[in-house]
């Protein structure tokens, strides 16, 4: 393990930083909106704007780092991220803070296509699984971790903001600082929407679903906690046990879809999570011992359906598409997330603070009731095309660039990240990852 991890501890590192700064100010922004009496669909907005600028990102990135290099990329991104985390408590305005945020979403699609293209360079077929999953826990752990600093400063003030900052600073230099040579270009690979609805509708629909609940979950949760009488803490609290069960719940649903039809699982995972959301709903300001245990059963149930959707959509492509299909659809997931907070934001106009989970709820529903649909109408994929829940989560989170829109259905398509092509070479068809 040693000698797996020892090359890349720089870029986990400058990761855990980065991330644990994006979980504070992921926090804290919408609660400082909260007390500058933004309204809810102010803050819905900035959270769209932040996916609207990280889908810039996934389309110009490459571009970028081909031009000048990853190290010099990386150093500006992460210059430009902690700037704007400090400009946010000096000019409190909406319009300001939308344009700070989708700065930002660029910035960390671009740093997350660095380290990643880095991780994968220095990974092997045989140490690449290794490697995201170590990369994929480093990063749930410290966004927890982030939230968690909420209660040790003042939203009001400037110091979390600093706090932030500081985080996202120090992360350019253990990959400054590093002596790894930098990976070969970002490669970057064409995406065909309407190819994967028409290849599996139920992963297609999923990815936009979870986009649309996650979006709007990330942007305004917060505000919902705190309307709902939950102090500095425990906002951080809801926030990091959504997330932890969400972590938690990865593995189980997973090993169960690989063992059925992975539509069932995502059934009951959206009737369970729509539940919650209900419970939610009805129970909002009744106190922790309501609130909580509905949060968990939520975040357990919605967070795992992202990957649940790769995969299953995985079972239908061949091992030479995967990384365009992940591609796609983490572009549709990015869709998604910008149109459901504010849509989110009006629910939660009409109805309280509780229209964020009734809006969920209803999406959740929609997506059970469209898997159950599809199962009556197309058998599962054959056992043996179907790929692990275990590969398909590695990239099912990470970012890739590629270009525009595009219908083209011929021809081989290059890679979204340097280093993949000896893996789908050595895998059996079915069986590799997004």
């Amino acid at each position: 393990m040693k000698s797996v991890i020892a090359p890349i501890s720089a870029l986990l590192l400058s990761s855990a930083m980065l991330l644990m700064g994006n979980g504070l100010q992921g926090i804290l922004l919408p609660v400082r909106g909260g007390l500058e009496n933004f309204s809810p669909l102010d803050l819905g907005i900035l959270g769209s704007v932040y996916f609207l600028g990280f889908g810039a990102g996934c389309l110009h990135g490459a571009r970028l780092i081909g031009a000048v290099g990853h190290i010099r990329v990386f150093a500006a991104m992460v210059a430009i991220v902690s700037a704007n985390a400090l400009l946010h408590p000096l000019a409190v305005s909406p319009v300001l803070w939308w344009l700070l945020r989708g700065i930002t979403g660029y910035c960390f699609a671009v740093l997350f296509m660095v380290i990643e293209s880095w991780l994968n360079e220095r990974s092997t077929s045989e140490t690449r699984g290794t490697i995201f999953s170590l990369y994929t826990i480093i990063n749930l752990t410290v966004i927890t971790l982030g939230q968690l600093m909420l209660p040790f400063g003042n939203p009001a003030g400037l110091p979390l903001f600093s706090v932030v900052s500081i985080l996202i600073s120090l992360a350019a230099v253990p990959v400054s600082l590093s002596r790894a040579a930098a990976p070969a270009p970002v490669q970057v690979v064409r995406i065909r929407p309407f190819h994967i609805y028409r290849v599996s509708p139920v992963g297609f629909v999923g990815c936009l679903t979870v986009g649309l609940v996650n979006g709007a979950f990330w942007s305004l949760a917060p505000v919902f906690a705190h309307q709902t009488g939950a102090n500095i803490t425990g906002v951080a609290i809801f926030m990091s046990s959504t997330v932890i069960a969400g972590a938690l719940g990865q593995w189980p649903l997973g090993r169960l879809s690989d063992r059925i039809d992975r539509r069932k699982v995502i059934l009951g995972a959206c009737v369970m999570a729509a539940a919650a959301g209900i419970g939610l709903t009805i129970f909002h300001g009744r106190g922790a011992a309501f609130t909580y245990p509905f949060a968990w059963i939520y975040g357990f149930f919605t967070f795992a359906l992202y990957a649940l959707s790769v995969a299953h959509t995985n079972d239908f492509v061949e091992p030479e598409d995967y990384v365009e299909t992940s591609s796609s659809l983490l572009l549709l997931y990015a869709i998604g997330a910008v149109t459901g907070p504010p849509v989110a934001a009006i629910a939660m106009k009409f109805v309280g603070p509780s229209g964020l989970f009734l809006f969920a709820a209803v999406c959740l529903a929609m997506l059970a009731g469209f898997a159950f649909w599809r199962m009556t109408i197309r058998e599962r994929a054959p056992q043996e095309d179907r790929a692990d829940f275990a590969d398909s989560i590695r990239l099912a989170q990470t970012v890739s660039a590629v270009e525009p829109l595009s219908e083209d259905l011929g021809g081989a398509h290059e890679t979204a990240i340097a280093g993949h092509e000896d893996e789908l070479e050595e895998t059996p068809a079915g069986r590799d990852r997004p």
